[in-house]
């Protein structure tokens, strides 16, 4: 049947709106031709739109012509501004964005293990605030938070996981009861760096990949046919529990020493590279940046003696090749079950890595499976999850703002009153 009149108007206003937040700002011409509707149905739309408060003239078509210029339409930056958190185990960092994406504001700050709940909940907020107010916001739309750990697929609540804070399951709930008008959700770090790398990273190309995350911990996320799989209860990737050769002992329900973890997390490498005779400079610069120092120092190194022409083994090379033969053992058993194509080395650690690390993995797994698999190498470390939690709060932003209830309202049809039940916490679910 064909749609009414004005299901087909509501049709427009979205495929136009789609393609504004795609493309970029549009000429009404450009819009003719790309949604391939008649001139005077473009132009009830641009007004339409132009009138609910969604898009406006952003500036003129720059092409010479006959007459004036075309005005180029753009959708409204700061008809709602978005926050995206990134809560690791020692800290939290925030930014603050308009509904475009364009990050206004952004800062991080530490947080000890033996600040408390209450402490710790109180400085991640305050950042917050803080970050809000610098960012010239009068209030959040939707926040997006990136965490280490289990989130339900059925609640969207991050599980309760030994080893990690207790502030990390309450920041959802204490920052829905200090910003009461904006929706707020949490997904796991790993799961939102791949996204990231999907839209702005190195997986760009692929609707198929698993990105392995090397910092801190190690995860996976694994993305098939352009679709997260989270799995049954939300632990699809949990890679760290994977039991490997070369432990002491076998990983728990409650803990995955004896894991994958033990041979690829951040202190498992700074041992790595002690043995190997490279030896991390400071402990006082965190577990995390003593990973990435050794690394980086490894792969200049190597990069340096080739350029010199240097023969014999180093130590550097040497431990390049010795962390490869440890994240092969992963990749590989990923490859063999999942056979992705393309696995990308993410987090701080593979970002440091590059692709001397990554060439090495490649060349172990093309001699492990007959699976052709290509390893490459992150382009945004550990910043991924800053930026996957900021593209799915824009996504979930623009869908609300862009539904028919919530056009025409300078509030984005929440009203005066708090979110409704629902839409407080859940999986964030855009990812094309």
């Amino acid at each position: 049947m064909p749609a009414s009149p004005s299901t087909a108007r509501v049709i427009n206003d979205r495929l136009a709106l789609r393609l504004l937040q795609q493309e970029g700002p549009l000429t009404a011409g450009r819009l003719k031709q790309l949604t391939g509707l008649s001139r005077p149905t473009v132009a009830d739309l641009v007004e339409r739109l132009g009138a609910a408060g969604l898009i406006e003239v952003v500036g003129e078509a720059g092409e010479r012509r006959r007459g004036p210029n075309a005005k180029v339409y753009g959708i409204v930056a700061d008809r709602a501004h978005l926050a995206a958190l990134d809560v690791r185990t020692e800290g939290v960092a925030v930014a603050v964005a308009d509904l475009v994406g364009r990050v206004l504001a952004e800062a991080s700050v530490p947080i000890a293990g033996d600040a408390g709940t209450g402490p710790a909940l109180e400085q991640a907020v305050t950042l917050v605030e803080r970050v809000v107010k610098e960012a010239g916001a009068e209030r959040l739309h939707t926040v997006g938070i990136g965490a280490p750990g289990l989130v339900d697929p059925s609640s969207g609540e991050l599980r309760d996981s030994t080893g990690l804070p207790e502030w990390h399951r309450r920041l959802v709930a204490t920052l829905q009861e200090r910003l009461p008008d904006a929706g707020v959700s949490v997904e796991n770090e790993t799961n939102l760096a791949a996204l990231a790398e999907q839209r702005d990273g190195v997986a760009r190309d692929r609707d198929t990949f698993v990105l392995l995350w090397l910092g801190h911990g190690t995860g996976a996320a694994v993305v098939l046919d352009g679709e997260l799989r989270r799995g049954a209860s939300g632990g699809t990737g949990e890679i760290g529990f994977l039991p490997v050769p070369g432990t002491a002992a076998l990983p728990t329900s409650t803990d995955c020493e004896g894991g994958f973890h033990s041979l690829a997390a951040a202190a498992a490498v700074v041992e790595l590279a002690a043995e190997c005779g490279i030896p991390a400079e400071s402990s006082e610069v965190g577990v995390v940046r003593a990973a990435v120092d050794v690394v980086r120092g490894a792969v200049a190194q190597v990069g340096q003696r080739e350029a010199e022409s240097l023969a014999g083994p180093a130590p550097a090379a040497a431990f390049l090749d010795a962390l490869a033969d440890r994240l092969a053992v992963g990749v590989a058993s990923v490859v063999a079950i999942l056979d992705p194509g393309c696995v990308v080395l993410g987090g701080e650690v593979g970002q440091a890595g590059g692709a001397e690390l990554a060439a090495r993995v490649q060349d172990r797994i093309a001699r492990m499976t007959p699976l052709p698999t290509e390893v490459r190498t992150t382009v945004l470390g550990g910043g991924a999850v800053l930026r996957g939690a900021l593209l799915t709060a824009r996504d979930r932003a623009q869908e609300e703002l862009f539904e028919p209830g919530g056009m025409g309202r300078p509030d984005g049809g929440q009203g005066s009153s708090s979110p409704p039940p629902g839409r407080s916490v859940g999986l964030s679910r855009p990812w094309r």
